[in-house]
């Protein structure tokens, strides 16, 4: 199990991504804990259901699973 954050600074492409701890590109600030998971896609519903209108999306590093655009 992962412990997983939301970015909460939008990208230049809409999104808002999921990372999991320790990853290089975890923000430093401005991000939201979504708690323990075993996999990306469980950590991305979570995000989902809080944020619904957010365009929300894995990491290409570290939730690559999760990662679509």
């Amino acid at each position: 199990m992962k412990k997983y954050y939301l970015n909460l600074v939008e990208q230049s492409n809409g999104d808002y991504e999921v990372h999991a701890e320790a990853c290089y590109f975890q923000p430093k600030k401005e991000f939201e804990y979504l708690g323990w998971f075993f996999s990306c896609e469980a950590a991305v519903i979570t995000a989902k259901a809080r944020h619904p209108r957010k365009k929300i999306n894995g990491c290409k590093t570290c939730s690559n699973d999760c990662h679509t655009s």
